[in-house]
């Protein structure tokens, strides 16, 4: 059995962040859905889930503290339920773990940001995760020219490490 961790990025459209999270160096899985609902289910409404992925890690290779920065490149953690043309609360920034040392890890990287205290990235414990359907799956592999609100630049910035 691997050593693995899972940590949850919201990050606006969870196509474009599970593509840009696969190639991150200690990344084992990555797999789209919704967090922190008020349901334990998708089908119909949102009902405040927010679209992100979980992220499996190994931490002996990649630690939270190295990973976050890695969120903070491809969003805007000032803008509130909005990454690039997608709107909506579904499409909020966040950081979601099981873990309070994850979560305590990202409020002191948020702390370093400029104007800290206007960061829209939410950093909850994880109450819930939902996969997405296949068709939401590694979406970006299968239709590269879907759009996505990260700079093709960056989405697949550590694809060759």
């Amino acid at each position: 059995m691997r050593n693995e961790e899972e940590l949850y990025f919201a990050g606006g459209c969870v196509w474009g962040v599970q593509e840009y999270c696969r190639y991150l160096p200690g990344v084992v899985q990555t797999t789209a859905g919704r967090a922190n609902g008020n349901t334990d289910s998708t089908k119909g409404p949102y009902d405040g889930y927010s679209e992100c992925v979980r992220i499996k890690f190994n931490p002996n290779y990649q630690s939270v503290k190295e990973l976050l920065p890695l969120l903070f490149e491809v969003i805007d953690p000032y803008s509130i339920n909005q990454q690039g043309e997608d709107k909506g609360e579904k499409y909020r920034t966040g950081v979601y773990s099981k873990h309070g040392a994850h979560l305590e890890e990202a409020k002191r990287f948020i702390e370093t940001l400029p104007n800290s205290s206007q960061v829209a990235v939410e950093v909850l414990p994880l109450t819930n995760f939902v996969c997405s359907d296949s068709e939401h799956q590694d979406r970006l592999l299968r239709c590269p020219d879907d759009y996505c609100h990260i700079d093709p630049a960056l989405l697949h910035k550590y694809k060759t490490l």
